[in-house]
């Protein structure tokens, strides 16, 4: 994504419109916000010539629309949404669910979500994944959700993303699955606490860097990312990223989960919990078999792959960030 004055212009509207999502205080104002945000990313996407990228075009257009369309007839069937917001009765309650949930990509209206992701460069996953989810999300946290319509969601949200990513070899489309995967934990941690964006907040760090590895290594698939020769240090980098987004307990990655796992245990959702964490286990096998060839190929290279280092102090930081687990559990951070 080449930053041109057009695309900055486009990315300054994008984040503005975030924020007027966050900051509405109706129903209008959020939606107005959400679509300032689909028609300013829709152009940040866009190249010239590339059948791909109108592919991607399309169909987050297309997806985004609708889950427009359903918010506003969910706001505007019910006339007394404006007037007292604590008498939305369930219809309308699940409606607007529904039409979040298609702009997130949850589980069952993830369709979009990978397919899109595929027909995308590095830079524009990492928005999809982090800045994309913010206004969606916390649309769906005004309203408080704490119905069946959400667990039903948040089970199978857990699914699709534990077994969705088993069979792919596109690493776009494991981290699309893997997204869909730390949805359900983000929207199990929201019907509990109000604290949901801390989940956020370091999902985001993790994918940032995630994202900045694989445009910098340039690899798609997994089996790009054995051709390479990085250093020692590159490979520990790569190898306790992964695993921290898998949510391995030394990690930082651990933490967010442990706050979730800590808020099911004081609702006493307990069987909920435990399949979690088995789906869980299914997203943490699929970034194993994303490391285990890297880890133990040889240094090997071929002449003609063209390569950047990541330098060594960007690797540094990243080790650093990731292991601030116990920092965290010290500061008292939740």
């Amino acid at each position: 994504m080449t930053l041109n004055s057009n695309k900055l212009l486009f990315l300054i509207i994008l984040i503005s419109s975030s924020l007027v999502t966050l900051s509405a205080t109706n129903w209008l104002g959020m939606w107005m916000g959400l679509e300032m945000n689909l028609m300013s990313f829709i152009p940040l996407i866009s190249k010239s010539k590339s059948k791909k990228s109108s592919q991607a075009m399309m169909i987050y257009f297309l997806s985004q629309s609708i889950g427009s369309i359903t918010l506003l007839f969910s706001v505007l069937i019910n006339s007394l949404v404006f007037l007292y917001p604590i008498m939305i009765n369930e219809l309308t309650t699940i409606l607007i669910m529904i039409s979040i949930m298609i702009k997130v990509g949850a589980a069952p209206f993830h369709f979009w979500l990978p397919e899109m992701m595929t027909n995308l460069n590095w830079p524009e996953c990492m928005l999809l994944m982090t800045w994309q989810k913010v206004a969606p999300l916390t649309v769906l946290s005004n309203m408080m959700p704490n119905n069946w319509f959400l667990y039903f969601s948040v089970t199978l949200s857990a699914i699709v993303g534990g077994v969705g990513g088993l069979n792919q070899t596109s690493l776009r489309k494991i981290l699309a699955y893997s997204s869909i995967n730390h949805l359900s934990w983000m929207m199990m941690f929201m019907s509990m606490n109000t604290c949901w964006y801390k989940y956020l907040i370091i999902y985001s760090t993790l994918i940032i860097m995630i994202c900045i590895l694989m445009k910098k290594k340039n690899a798609f698939f997994i089996n790009q990312l054995i051709s390479n020769s990085p250093s020692m240090m590159e490979k520990f980098t790569y190898t306790i990223l992964l695993l921290s987004i898998g949510g391995l307990p030394p990690f930082l990655g651990f933490l967010p989960k442990w706050m979730v796992i800590q808020s099911m245990i004081n609702s006493h959702m307990y069987l909920l919990m435990v399949f979690l964490m088995l789906l869980s286990l299914l997203t943490l096998f699929y970034y194993l078999r994303m490391m285990a060839s890297y880890i133990l190929s040889y240094s090997t290279t071929n002449k003609w792959i063209t390569y950047k280092t990541p330098n060594k102090f960007m690797l540094s930081m990243f080790l650093l960030i990731n292991l601030t687990l116990p920092v965290f559990m010290m500061t008292g951070f939740f």
